[in-house]
């Protein structure tokens, strides 16, 4: 490399705090803003209000440059695959990275396939694209002219990255292989599942106000989606009143009739989001983690991030129709089944309940958390980028 000091751009699916949830791009940026040889980190996503001010700087220090969408409405997000409806909305950053280049070695970090335009805003010394998401597919399967559409404009500019990065790394076994056959790439993708903040994790404090009496709490904390199966958890928590459910996360099903004939029952608290670093608090209320997914072909690429966030917090965990996540099955740490109906899914909540305070898988679960702790993840894929 030419220069010491280095720059990294990572271009991400939206503002920064935009849902109150913390993905996996988040804590890339923030890791890549830690390095001792960093001079920058711009984090570029869209905006889907009219901003008048690209660049604002964050309080952690990360400089955010937004690209305006076309229209608030989802149906015309499409700009964000197609140049001509966003170069012109890159001249400032252009104009600010060639400044920078002089004194800086420059790496692009695509972690959604938006904005394809730029890997050509410049000649980047890295580029790298970093896959967590079946991108492209419905993730309540539906399948109408409109996703139709929507899926070919993400194929089309994702298949640009894909072939053009030098590197690439995806979260799950199932994006690898569909990456490379989709695509037909020459360049193997790396397979580097979702981590965990571990040292976050290893308090015993619970949230103010919280009191959930119960024979056993089952909870699921992150992004209530479609994806997950909530006619079953009704079914379960139906035929066990003296269990209780304790749902965190921000709503992102619209209002979805299953979700809301859920948490009317007496026995499901639903608390909304919550600032992510109280999600260890959370954590300590609940007895077994669950991740309730249907069976679906976007389900199929998912790698939860909080499989090893319960884990790291001591807690067994449940999980069904997550393929990516089958390999670490292991008995009285994480149980997992294809296709479970709401018996079977109890039946597994059972069979792992007595554990829940038991020593030794406490230590067993904490210590296979411990191993993929973010910063081992993101110093593999540091070094073999920068290599």
């Amino acid at each position: 490399m030419d220069h010491e000091k280095k720059l990294h751009v990572v271009v991400a699916t939206g503002e920064w705090d935009q849902d109150n949830l913390r993905y996996r791009r988040h804590r890339l940026a923030e890791y890549l803003a830690d390095k001792p040889d960093t001079t920058e980190v711009i984090w570029v996503c869209p905006s889907v209000t009219n901003k008048t001010n690209n660049f604002t700087n964050l309080v952690n220090g990360i400089k955010q440059f937004t690209i305006n969408d076309l229209h608030p409405n989802k149906l015309l997000r499409f700009g964000r695959y197609f140049d001509i409806f966003y170069r012109s909305k890159l001249v400032e950053l252009r104009d600010y990275l060639l400044q920078q280049r002089e004194t800086c070695t420059l790496c692009l970090w695509i972690t959604f396939p938006g904005f394809p335009g730029m890997l050509d805003l410049m000649n980047w010394d890295r580029t790298t694209y970093d896959c967590s998401d079946l991108w492209g597919s419905s993730i309540s399967g539906s399948n109408n002219l409109v996703m139709t559409l929507r899926s070919k404009s993400i194929k089309h500019a994702e298949a640009r990255v894909a072939k053009n990065v030098d590197k690439i790394f995806c979260t799950s076994d199932f994006l690898h292989d569909n990456l490379k056959k989709k695509y037909n790439l020459t360049e193997t993708p790396h397979v580097l599942e979702n981590g965990v903040e571990y040292d976050l994790f290893q308090t015993d404090a619970k949230p103010k106000g919280l009191d959930i009496n119960s024979e056993l709490v089952l909870g699921f904390i992150g992004g209530i989606k479609p994806k997950l199966d909530f006619e079953l958890l009704h079914q379960l928590m139906v035929s066990k009143p003296e269990w209780h459910l304790l749902l965190v996360g921000p709503d992102g099903t619209n209002d979805h009739p299953d979700f809301k004939q859920l948490i009317n029952l007496s026995n499901v608290t639903w608390v909304g989001k919550v600032p992510p670093n109280e999600v260890p608090l959370y954590m300590n209320s609940l007895d077994i983690g669950i991740l309730p997914y249907k069976s679906s072909t976007y389900n199929n690429a998912v790698f939860p991030l909080k499989l090893f966030e319960f884990l790291g917090s001591g807690k067994p965990v449940v999980g069904m129709n997550l393929p990516s996540t089958a390999k670490f099955k292991e008995e009285n740490v994480y149980e997992y089944e294809e296709n479970p109906t709401a018996e079977g899914f109890s039946t597994l909540c059972k069979k792992i309940a007595d554990t829940v305070r038991q020593e030794k898988w406490i230590v067993r679960r904490k210590a296979l958390a411990k191993e993929k702790d973010w910063i081992n993840i993101f110093n593999e894929m540091y070094k073999e980028v920068l290599k």
